[in-house]
């Protein structure tokens, strides 16, 4: 795709209108709520995109996106989505949340005499979400004879889940896994040179990866998941779609499984079957 046929106005800003029909078009597309102080960031997104195209016109680049008819244009949605989606992950974070997977629910699960344990991870960034998630199901498992996992990691965002797929990253980005974890499920190059480390083939072949879009009407996922991770996705979206993406998500759990929110989110439990059992955690009933 190129922008061939448009004058060359690299400084000319992004205009009002298409500030409206881009922030129009991400909330339709995946939920995402962009505010008029989201200008800027938003700008600045599609130019890191338009540079790897060589489009120096933000208003060009949005005519193409909205206007041409051309084969290139779906494949070109994708990307814009990947440029304006948030990825901001580590590993371990919020750990409260992990310390309450492993004390109350996979305790609970094993006295339920329950084999196998599925977890999804729904928006799994670039997979530090869902490789903690498996490394603690792992240890879990080894303890107990038996027992095997599961982890489906989805996201919207195609760059993150490549990444994710790879399961190698920064090497100071594992320092909050603790030490036997890492002992265990992460591989360092013998390469001193190298400071990038990989997540464990075990961990790897547990974990499945597949582009998702919460805003989809049904979500082609099981209905028995003793566990649901939706962290730090709720704050980027209005009001309604607050609503609908919990309650899309709770019919995925198996009566008594559990949805896990980020820190800062609640949800209406208005018509939802689903329970407070501990900070942004629910359990279905």
């Amino acid at each position: 795709m190129s922008a061939v046929g448009f004058p060359d106005q690299e400084d000319e800003p992004l205009s009002p209108h298409n500030f409206d029909r881009l922030t129009t078009f991400i909330k339709d597309y995946c939920g995402i709520h962009l505010t008029d102080a989201k200008h800027g960031m938003l700008e600045g997104r599609v130019r890191r995109r338009m540079r790897a195209i060589g489009i120096t016109n933000p208003n060009d680049y949005c005519r193409i996106v909205f206007d041409e008819k051309g084969p290139n244009v779906e494949s070109e949605i994708t990307h814009l989505i990947d440029a304006v989606t948030t990825n901001k992950t580590d590993f371990f974070r919020e750990a409260t949340h992990f310390d309450y997977l492993c004390q109350k629910i996979l305790p609970e699960i094993l006295a339920s005499g329950q084999r196998h344990i599925k977890i999804w991870s729904a928006a799994c960034s670039i997979g530090a979400e869902p490789y903690t998630i498996a490394m603690l199901l792992d240890d879990f498992c080894r303890k107990h004879h038996g027992l095997t996992y599961s982890v489906l990691a989805t996201d919207i965002c195609i760059q993150s889940l490549e990444k994710a797929l790879t399961g190698r990253y920064p090497e100071a980005m594992v320092d909050p896994v603790p030490p036997d974890l890492r002992r265990h499920y992460v591989m360092r190059s013998s390469d001193p040179d190298c400071h990038e480390v990989r997540m464990s083939p075990k961990l790897r072949s547990n974990i499945a990866f597949a582009r998702m879009n919460l805003m989809d009407e049904h979500y082609p996922a099981p209905r028995d998941f003793d566990v649901i991770f939706l962290r730090n996705v709720l704050i980027y979206f209005d009001k309604p779609t607050q609503v609908k993406v919990p309650a899309k998500l709770s019919s995925h759990l198996r009566v008594g499984g559990y949805l896990i929110l980020g820190h800062s989110e609640s949800v209406r439990r208005d018509g939802l079957p689903l329970h407070p059992v501990a900070n942004t955690v629910f359990q279905r009933r």
